[in-house]
Parts: C-alpha cells; sequence; structure tokens
C-alpha cells in the first residue's frame, strides 16, 4: 500500500483537452512512454474503436499513475453532453476532481453542469485552465468567467506569462513540497482567502499577529478537502507544461482514500463493461473491507450467489491481475454475470448521487435481419446493463424494443457498439419525446380479484398529485390482520414496477399512492395474486383522478449577434418558449430562456443556419411541466393493459395464447 491513495475525476466540457492532460500525467510519471493523442488515436484511455474513430470519449476509463511514494487511480470521463450518464456514475466513487476548462473557449455548458453536482457532493476539485498556449487567449476573463459562473470562492495559486504560441510559461506562487510561499505577496491574499473559514487566523489577521506559514498551508488543504475553497491552476497539455504542478497539487491538497481494510465490505459498482470472453466485468470502489479471488461478493438487495473469479486492474484497455482489491481502491471483478451498474457490493452508509443526465427521448430498434431479433435482445440488455439510463424494454407480445436516449450522438454511437461487439445491423425510428403524466386530484382506485379460484386479492389504492419533482412516494394505511405485511409488499412492489405506464401511456410521477384498504383470504390467496390486483386498481385510481400530461422543459442559453435579437427572440415565442433574461454584451446578446423539449428539438441546426455558425447556443433539462390545455399525446401502452381485465388476467395467469 502507498502512503497517499487517491481517486481522482479528470472531467470537462467536451474538447477542452481532458484526455490529453491525462496522457501527459501517465507520460510524467512514467505509465506510458509517449504521451498519445485524441485525434490520431492513440490515446490511452480512449480505446474504443468508436472513441477513436470519432476522437471524442463516450465511455469513462480507469488508469494509474505513482509518483514517488504515492498512487493516483485516474477516472477519465467523456466530455459530451450525450454521454453525461458516465460522468455522474463516476462521481460517487472519487475522492477529488481535476475540473478543465479550456482558457480558448471558456466556461461552457457542460461545465457548469459538472461543477453543479461537484459542488453539490461537494467533492475536493481543482480547477485547471487548459490550452494557455492557444492564440488570442484573455485568461483574466476567463478567470472572471469562472468566478461569475461557476464559483467566487477560488484561489489562482500560479501566475502565466505568455509571449507565442509556443513560448509561455507558468510559476507557482507556492511550494508544496516545502510549504513555502515562492511569491510574499501572495502570502496576504492567501491569508485572507483561507482566514474566512478559520476563526483563530481570522482572529490572528485583526489583531495584527503574524500567522505562521505551516498553519496557514494546514488551513489551505482543510478548505479544500471542505469543498469550500477551489484551487485554479493553469496548463498547456499540448506542450506538456504544468501536468507537474497539477500532480503535485493533488497530491498536497485532494484527500487521501478511505483505508478501512478490517471494516465491513462496502464498495459500489460504477461501471460495467464486457469481456468476449469473460462476460461482465464489474469495476467496483470498495469504501471498506476488501475482496479477494474466488471470494463470493454479496449485493445488497440481490438473492444471486456469485464467485469472484478474477480481479483485475486497468491502465486504459490494458489489464493485470492484481488478485486483490482492498477499501480505497479500484478494481475490476470478473466471474459476477449479473452484475449491473450502481449495484451495492455488501453495505453503503451514506451513498453519493448527483443527477446530471435525464433521458428526455425514445426510439424503437429494429433489427435490419428479422432473424436477429433474440441476439439483439442479448445485446441490448448488455449495454443497460452497462448503462442503465438507455432503460431498455423488450415487449415480447409485440416483438418491440425500446430505449431511453439523452441525445442523437448517443444513438450513433450505440449503432456502431452493436455492428463492432455483436455483428448486428439495426436501424431506429424517429426520436420521440417522453412525456410524463401525474394525478389531476384524488382518486380512488379498487379490484377485488376473487375468481376464478384459487384466488384473492383485494385492493384499493388512492392516488393524489404532489409538487413537481417529488417522485413516487407510496404509503400503506391498509389493516396488518386483513392484509398480511407480505401481502402489503407485494402490493408495493408491484406499484414502483407499473408506474411506468399511466391512462396516457407514460409514466407516471409526482404521486403520492396509498395502499388504503385490503384483504386476503387464508385459503385461496396465492403469492402473485397481489401482483395481478394491483395494476389494476392502480390504474383506475388513475382514471378516476384524471391524468395531467407533463412535458419536458430545456432551460437554454443563446448568444449571439445582437442584430439578431429580434428574430430569436420571435423563434423563443413561437416554440412555446419562456424568456428569462436578455442581456446586451458588446456586439452580442445573451438570452436565457426555457423551451419545451418538443418544439424545439431541431432549433440547434436552425440557429446554427442564423447566426452562420457563431452563435452559442447550450441546454439543460429544466423540469417537466404541464402540457397547454388541449394536448393529448398518448403512447401505446407496451404489453397488455391492465385496464382491460378479463385479458390481463389471461395474461397474468399465463393463460393468454
Amino acid at each position: 500500500m502507498k502512503n497517499k491513495l487517491i481517486n481522482i475525476g479528470i472531467l470537462a466540457h467536451v474538447d477542452a483537452g481532458k484526455t490529453s492532460v491525462t496522457e501527459q500525467m501517465l507520460y510524467l510519471c512514467g505509465t506510458i512512454r509517449k504521451a498519445g493523442r485524441v485525434d490520431d488515436g492513440t490515446s490511452q484511455t480512449d480505446f474504443l474503436e468508436v472513441e477513436q474513430r470519432r476522437g471524442i470519449s463516450v465511455k469513462s476509463s480507469s488508469s494509474i499513475l505513482e509518483y514517488h511514494d504515492y498512487q493516483i487511480n485516474i477516472i477519465d470521463t467523456p466530455g459530451h453532453v450525450d454521454f453525461a450518464g458516465e460522468v455522474e456514475r463516476s462521481l460517487g466513487v472519487l475522492d477529488g476532481a481535476v475540473l478543465i476548462v479550456s482558457a480558448a473557449e471558456g466556461v461552457q455548458a457542460q461545465t457548469k453542469l459538472i461543477f453543479e453536482g461537484l459542488k453539490a457532493l461537494s467533492i475536493p476539485t481543482i480547477i485547471l485552465i487548459n490550452k494557455i498556449d492557444r492564440v488570442g487567449v484573455e485568461l483574466s476573463s476567463v478567470l472572471a468567467q469562472i468566478k461569475d459562473e461557476l464559483t467566487p470562492d477560488t484561489i489562482v495559486l500560479q501566475s502565466v506569462s505568455i509571449s507565442s504560441e509556443i513560448d509561455c510559461s507558468i510559476t507557482s506562487n507556492i511550494s508544496f513540497e516545502y510549504n513555502d510561499v515562492i511569491n510574499e505577496s501572495f502570502f496576504e491574499t492567501l491569508l485572507m482567502e483561507v482566514a474566512q473559514y478559520d476563526t483563530k487566523i481570522e482572529e490572528e489577521y485583526l489583531n495584527g499577529i503574524v500567522t505562521s506559514k505551516e498553519t496557514v498551508f494546514r488551513a489551505l488543504s482543510y478548505c479544500v478537502g471542505q469543498a469550500k475553497l477551489y484551487p485554479v491552476l493553469f496548463s498547456s497539455s499540448k506542450l506538456g507544461i504544468g501536468i507537474d504542478k497539477l500532480i503535485d497539487t493533488i497530491i498536497a491538497l485532494i484527500p487521501n482514500a478511505q483505508t478501512t481494510v478490517d471494516s465491513p465490505l462496502s464498495g459500489i459498482i460504477y461501471k460495467v463493461t464486457h469481456d468476449k470472453d469473460m462476460g461482465r466485468v464489474g469495476h467496483v470502489r470498495l469504501f471498506g473491507g476488501s475482496i479477494k479471488n474466488r471470494d463470493i461478493v454479496p449485493i445488497q438487495g440481490s438473492d444471486i450467489v456469485e464467485k469472484v473469479t478474477q480481479i483485475r486492474r486497468f491502465i486504459g484497455k490494458k489489464a493485470i491481475d492484481i488478485g486483490e482489491v482492498t477499501s480505497g481502491d479500484i478494481g475490476a471483478l470478473y466471474g459476477l454475470l449479473s452484475i449491473k451498474v450502481g449495484d451495492i457490493v455488501g453495505t453503503i452508509e451514506h451513498r453519493r448521487q448527483y443527477s446530471l443526465a435525464v433521458p428526455l427521448l425514445k426510439v424503437q430498434v429494429y433489427p435490419t435481419n428479422a432473424n436477429d431479433i433474440s441476439e439483439l435482445v442479448k445485446a441490448l440488455g448488455e449495454l443497460s446493463a452497462e448503462d442503465p439510463l438507455l432503460d431498455f424494454i423488450w415487449v415480447k407480445e409485440e416483438r418491440e424494443l425500446h430505449l431511453k436516449i439523452t441525445g442523437t450522438i448517443q444513438l450513433e454511437v450505440i449503432e456502431e457498439l452493436l455492428k463492432e461487439r455483436y455483428q448486428l445491423n439495426v436501424i431506429f425510428s424517429a426520436p420521440c419525446v417522453l412525456y410524463k403524466e401525474t394525478p389531476t386530484k384524488l382518486g380512488i382506485g379498487l379490484e377485488c380479484y376473487t375468481m376464478p379460484k384459487p384466488c384473492w386479492a383485494i385492493v384499493e389504492l388512492a392516488i393524489e398529485p404532489l409538487p413537481r419533482g417529488s417522485g413516487i412516494i407510496f404509503e400503506s394505511i391498509a389493516n396488518k390482520t386483513k392484509l398480511l405485511p407480505r401481502y402489503q409488499s407485494h402490493v408495493q412492489t408491484s406499484v414502483h414496477e407499473k408506474v411506468a405506464q399511466g391512462i396516457y401511456g407514460w409514466e407516471i410521477t409526482d404521486a403520492k399512492i396509498s395502499l388504503t384498504r385490503g384483504e386476503h383470504h387464508n385459503m385461496h390467496t396465492h403469492p402473485l395474486d397481489f401482483f395481478l390486483a394491483t395494476p389494476i386498481a392502480l390504474l383506475r385510481a388513475l382514471q378516476d383522478a384524471g391524468s395531467t400530461l407533463l412535458e419536458p422543459i430545456l432551460k437554454v442559453e443563446l448568444v449571439a449577434d445582437e442584430r439578431l435579437i429580434g428574430k430569436i427572440m420571435g423563434d423563443v415565442i413561437g416554440m412555446r418558449g419562456r424568456l428569462e433574461s436578455t442581456q446586451v454584451q458588446g456586439k452580442d446578446f445573451k438570452m436565457i430562456a426555457y423551451l419545451p423539449v418538443a418544439t424545439s428539438l431541431d432549433y440547434p441546426i436552425e440557429f446554427r443556419s442564423i447566426t452562420s455558425g457563431r452563435g452559442l447556443f447550450t441546454a439543460k433539462f429544466h423540469e417537466y411541466q404541464p402540457c397547454p390545455i388541449g394536448t393529448s399525446i398518448t403512447t401505446p401502452y407496451r404489453g397488455v393493459c391492465p385496464l382491460d381485465r378479463a385479458k390481463w388476467i389471461l395474461h397474468a395467469r399465463s393463460a393468454l395464447n
């Protein structure tokens, strides 16, 4: 075990130089002999064919570097918004992060979204301004943008001198090796920053007492470790400048990983990949305990017992056998063929989660060769295990395959993965917006399933609306004598399964569903009866309440030439959008608005045309809102609808031909 073990995430908006920074870190520490290039398809962490062909990261990947007596596990994540789910799944396993901002493009849409997640989870973060070698960069402007759009709680630890594209240098204001301030004039700035979070230092400062450099450095480490203060560094990954100081800062300021080997087993599967010979591979971060080859690994909430056959550590696409993964470390587990992203290994007390990606579109998938349908079902099941946001659904009765997606680039990548990995050619339907539905008022639904014998399940459910963003809340107030707790548990499980489709065919959300009464029979009740009766009662309750259709809304930021402000404002209004603010900045304007996904799907393309490619359009999911009165957008019910009671009973009893 090294003196210090850190799991660090490298995160950025696409094209900020994230993978190039990772390559330079690996090269500097001797992990690789030569720093690869994304554009050449030679980078260590972008090794999938689709990544090398497109020149972008689509999957997170891990590498390891050793620096003196330190071990740093690097998780390199995609920067494109369509693959934000990969970033989201990585956040919960990090000890710290490096958030890269391009000096040329400044703070971009995905930069802001990622930082929101880092801040919400209190992940210690170093902000790295990369590409300082680019012609025309204005670092003062980028620093101001970081303070304005990310956080004012920054401390710039370096100064930069740029005389040409190939002649730029970085000078550190402090030395972590000696805990010393190289630039004495910087000490006052550093002292005032940390004094905001350390009352003792603040008192000494106000009373004119000289605070020791050791005390100030200790306070800086505390502030960064608690995500109260964000150090800012500079680099040119193209020239390999600033990377050594980045590694020094990670070691000095990012807290050590938790290493409690003797504690109970605790970890999370943050990534699943596929090995053509050995099947699924579960990438785990352990917070406690250890796992060795041939250990049986308990998965929270699962009765499946599986044994680890091999444990490896990945450096890009290369893997080495390690035989054991211990607390604080990450490793790849083989032999757990039922493993899924998000599975909890052992137990976990406080799981860190933050939603970055929200699929707002769905598609159907069709094999070009109808005989490939079974293989396609298996392949999409594996891809969905790797990316749960795909939420793959196989409707066997109609032989339909459904996927949820975050964008069209993701769809193109899925198509390529199916062809490369499984030799399957597919076509997709046009993307359809994912609506939701919620009860309009209180509604009651009752189902008395007492015929044909043997059966007996009486279920009464109440459904009522909740505020936006509440999701589904279930409670039971049923008599535990008339309806035993185990049957009430069946009702709850069935409710959470069946809210996937309401009376319009869309997912039910923002609703409180209460089991108000129920009844079992000591002789006639079959264990599965309540799984049959509950869906009928649920949809009857929603029918009684009335269902309000909800549509997804985007928050968009548009920057363009001031002369186009009238045209673009008209477009926003024409798309049923709502304007929040408009500001003129020099010759450009910046507009923030809210747009329905349904009316704005093609607008980014139109916007590029209107602005001749010089405008900036960024968007992120905001919320679901009720559709305009009179809107009735339905989707066919997948499978047999419980409201067709007779057919549903036959289906549930496996008596439907």
